[in-house]
This record gives C-alpha cells, sequence and structure tokens, in this order.
C-alpha cells in the first residue's frame, strides 16, 4: 500500500556533486520521518540522515558539512544533496519512510551511488 522509491544516483568523481530524491507514495496521511541509509561493499547498513516531519535533522559524523537533507511534505518528498563527494561515499543509497499511523517504516530498493578518486 505504500512505495518508497529513490532516484538521482550515478558515477560522480571525488569533490562533484549528486542530488538524490526519495518519494513515498499511496494512502499515505502523515510521514513522521524519512531518512536516507547507506551500504557499501561489505559494510552493514548505516543512517546518513534523517528529517522528521517538523524538520528536525539528523546526520552522520561522516556526512556532516557535506550532505543535506531537505523535505517536501506535501509531496511526500525527500532529498539529499550530496557535495564534495568522497570515494568512502560510495554505496547503495536507501530512503526510508516512518508512517506516523502504525509507525511503520518502509524501505526504498536503493539507488547506486559510485564515487572515483
Amino acid at each position: 500500500q505504500v512505495r518508497v522509491v529513490e532516484s538521482g544516483g550515478g558515477l560522480v568523481q571525488a569533490g562533484g556533486s549528486l542530488r538524490l530524491s526519495c518519494a513515498a507514495s499511496g494512502t499515505i496521511f502523515s510521514i513522521n520521518a524519512m531518512g536516507w541509509y547507506r551500504q557499501a561493499p561489505g559494510k552493514q547498513r548505516e543512517l546518513v540522515a534523517r528529517i522528521t516531519s517538523g524538520g528536525s535533522t539528523d546526520y552522520a559524523d561522516s556526512v556532516k558539512g557535506r550532505f543535506t537533507i531537505s523535505r517536501d511534505n506535501g509531496k511526500n518528498t525527500v532529498y539529499l544533496q550530496m557535495n564534495s563527494l568522497k570515494p568512502e561515499d560510495t554505496a547503495v543509497y536507501y530512503c526510508n519512510a516512518v508512517i506516523a499511523s502504525g509507525y511503520r517504516s518502509y524501505w526504498g530498493q536503493g539507488t547506486q551511488v559510485t564515487v572515483s578518486s
């Protein structure tokens, strides 16, 4: 009933920028929070950035000052602006949405981000 779809990934040179988008669709009346996670080769999935419906944000220490998360609540969409990208940012980036009703969490299928040195 709820689906989450990411877009905007790709191949970029170190120091470059990418902007990821994530849209949640379906019978959604209220989203508590949306966030970005990533999973690098051989690593476990980790939180990158998160934003609540009220606008509060959290960032992983590794991306602070480089990444910015923002939202458009009317469109149930969240964005991740990634600047000064590093090879270690290479990963599959997953979007997560927590729906207020029932406090259920939904995941997208991921979008690949590859940063070359």
